[in-house]
C-alpha cells in the first residue's frame, strides 16, 4: 500500500516551446488547430502546421475561424516537406494519415507525437448551416484539447 510522502516535489508539467498541427492537406483541422493555439499563446511558444499533401484552402474553415475574428484566409497549405524547421517538441496528428508521417517524419528524431483523432468536416454534406456546424464542432474540439494540453488559463482582469 502506498502511502502520500509529505512534502514530496511536485512533478511539473513541463510545457512544450514549439509544436507543429498535422492533417492530410494542411487545409482545414490544422491551420485552424495552428491559428487557434496562435491567439491563445502568442509568442510564448512556436506553432506551426503542416500536411501528408498541400491541398487548397477551404472557405468553410476560413469563415469558421473569422467568427472568432481570426483570418486564416491567406494560409498556403504546405507539406512536412516544405517545413523551413523540423525541430519541434511536440507533433500533434489530426488524421491517421498525418499520424503515420508524423512517426516516420520523426523516427530518428525525439519528438513527442501525439493522436488527436478529429472529424474531417468536409465529409459532411447537407445544407450550408449545417456543413458550417462541422467546422464550429471540429474548431471547438481542438480549441478545448489544445487549452487542456497546454494548460491554458485565462488572465484575469486587472
Amino acid at each position: 500500500m502506498m502511502q502520500d510522502v509529505p512534502n514530496a516535489p511536485e512533478v511539473e508539467h513541463k510545457r512544450p516551446q514549439s509544436v507543429l498541427f498535422a492533417c492530410s492537406m494542411n487545409a482545414v483541422r490544422s491551420p485552424m488547430a495552428e491559428a487557434l493555439a496562435k491567439q491563445l499563446f502568442g509568442r510564448d511558444i512556436y506553432f506551426a502546421s503542416a500536411g501528408v499533401r498541400a491541398g487548397e484552402l477551404d472557405g468553410f474553415a476560413v469563415a469558421a475561424m473569422d467568427e472568432l475574428g481570426l483570418d486564416i484566409s491567406k494560409h498556403k497549405p504546405h507539406t512536412f516537406e516544405d517545413l523551413e524547421d523540423s525541430s519541434f517538441d511536440v507533433i500533434i496528428s489530426l488524421s491517421p494519415e498525418a499520424h503515420h508521417r508524423a512517426l516516420e517524419f520523426t523516427r530518428t528524431m525525439s519528438v513527442e507525437v501525439i493522436y488527436w483523432p478529429t472529424i474531417d468536416p468536409t465529409a459532411v454534406q447537407g445544407t450550408r448551416e449545417n456543413m458550417l456546424d462541422a467546422y464550429r464542432n471540429v474548431r471547438e474540439g481542438l480549441s478545448r484539447k489544445i487549452k487542456e494540453f497546454l494548460e491554458w488559463r485565462p488572465i484575469g482582469r486587472l
